[in-house]
């Protein structure tokens, strides 16, 4: 795979390595009983310790180390039986205390790694070098007046996990599928909601180019990023921007860069901060956090079937691809779909190729069209099990099937409803269908001519009139071998 990008005199290499911030999933916040709901009237959640006012004491929220834990070992990673809090001081207006409780030296999660799949089989491990919590700052709002900038408070203090990747990503999108793979693991374990639009999982993108085999060069990092589409148009346009400054004889500022979604454009923010410009030290007010191994075995216990084994398991089980496995993986609701689809009648265990294809192309269609996901999908997944099992049976074909489908979408019936209500069971009787094939073929004297000196193609021609005046119920396999047999008689 060449993952190069052509400059105007060299090739270059991106080195790409993602800060996902996903926020814990949970009812209150890090370190205060505040609510963590979403979407509260503009600072309604937030406590006396939220808002920093003095001489208020952080608690730590149990829960949330828990859910960390489990993240951290959903992520193959290393669990520190001791962390330590620690104060980033610096300004800004929705931060009350001046500085955010985060972790630096001693981080709860250490060193994992997550495989991410490509199309073509082959597989790729991104390296993680750490998860650890933090809280979060609050919100400033800038378009509820023209000259003022008004604070909401109720996200200070919300619990975030942040966790850092090595440089190992080389395409934007690889960075996206990394990004999928983590908020599926998330997801799959309740650990985080996954909702980026909610702000829930956001990520910052460091990026650098260099020629291949070179050192890495100065990175630029790319702050606040909610979607797979922005990170992807981001990395792509900083990526050009820098080759464009290095081929000119240029060199590159370390900075903080702002992505603009409606010009497509990176900007500076500011100089890039290094650790020592945030003065870390452990926090006073916290003792360092210390996790027995007991109870990091009984959290073990609580972790739900992951992306990752559920796909080997579709694969030994269902002898599915590793790409179809990986698609089906990759939200939990759809691999649910899948498991209750093929679970619904003994037979379909012989047809799972079948049932991913329906899954993944025709639902998942209908669902887009729709704007709705598999959770709101107004076909069961019994129901579509249904309809596959009638196809594979040749009750009906694979045309009539994407219109009972449609049908099935809309009204809520199910497909053995539909099919016998429209008469719509696939004609295999053979005297019937020879009867339809000899009208077509008495009916088109001249096409069949020219199919007898050579044009093949107009077969489907054929095959196509024949479905029309049997309204497609005609069986395909016995249709056309009805066809080719009288079609070379007729030689």
């Amino acid at each position: 795979m060449n993952n190069l990008i052509k400059g105007e005199k060299y090739e270059w290499e991106m080195v790409i390595g993602l800060e996902i911030h996903a926020q814990v999933k949970s009812n209150s916040k890090l370190f205060s009983s505040s609510s963590t709901k979403f979407g509260s009237s503009p600072n309604s959640q937030v406590s006396l310790v939220d808002a920093a006012m003095p001489g208020m004491l952080p608690v730590i929220n149990k829960y949330c180390v828990e859910q960390a834990v489990k993240t951290g070992i959903g992520l193959n990673a290393k669990i520190n039986n001791y962390s330590v809090f620690d104060r980033k001081n610096y300004f800004y207006a929705d931060l009350p205390q001046g500085y955010q409780i985060s972790q630096y030296k001693y981080p709860i999660v250490g060193e994992g790694k997550v495989t991410i799949d490509f199309k073509d089989g082959t597989s790729k491990d991104i390296s993680i070098v750490r998860l650890h919590l933090e809280q979060d700052a609050g919100k400033s709002l800038h378009d509820q007046n023209p000259s003022k900038t008004y604070v909401d408070l109720n996200r200070s203090g919300v619990a975030l996990m942040e966790i850092v990747s090595e440089p190992d990503i080389r395409t934007p999108d690889e960075a996206g599928m990394y990004l999928s793979k983590i908020r599926s693991i998330l997801m799959y374990l309740n650990t985080c909601d996954g909702n980026m639009q909610e702000g829930s999982l956001r990520a910052d993108v460091n990026i650098s180019v260099r020629k291949p085999g070179d050192q890495y060069g100065t990175r630029c990092e790319i702050k606040n990023l909610n979607s797979i589409k922005f990170i992807k148009q981001a990395i792509n346009y900083e990526a050009k921007r820098q080759i464009e400054i290095l081929e000119s004889g240029g060199s590159i500022e370390q900075n903080t860069m702002l992505f603009n979604t409606s010009t497509g454009k990176t900007r500076p923010m500011r100089n890039k901060e290094e650790a020592h410009d945030y003065r870390y030290f452990p926090d006073p007010d916290l003792l360092p956090l210390e996790i027995s191994q007991e109870e990091i075995e009984k959290i073990k216990l609580s972790i739900p079937e992951l992306p990752d084994e559920l796909k080997n398991k579709f694969i030994d089980t269902y002898k599915l691809s590793n790409y179809d496995a990986s698609v089906l993986t990759a939200e939990k609701q759809t691999s649910d779909y899948f498991n209750k689809s093929i679970n619904s009648d003994p037979e379909l265990k012989n047809h799972a190729k079948i049932v991913v294809n329906w899954i993944t192309s025709e639902l998942f269609s209908l669902l887009k069209k729709n704007n709705l996901n598999l959770n709101n999908s107004p076909v069961s997944p019994e129901n579509l099990g249904q309809l596959i099992k009638l196809i594979s049976n040749n009750e009906i074909s694979g045309k009539i099937a994407k219109d009972v489908l449609e049908v099935m979408f809309s009204t809520g019936k199910t497909a053995r409803q539909i099919v016998d209500e429209k008469g719509l069971q696939q004609v295999t009787d053979q005297g019937e269908i020879e009867k339809v094939i000899d009208e077509v073929i008495s009916d088109n004297p001249n096409m069949v001519k020219e199919y007898l000196d050579g044009k093949d193609k107009l077969l489907g021609f054929f095959v196509g009139q024949a479905m029309k005046k049997t309204k497609g119920k005609a069986n395909p396999k016995i249709l056309n071998d009805i066809l080719k047999n009288k079609l070379n008689k007729e030689n």
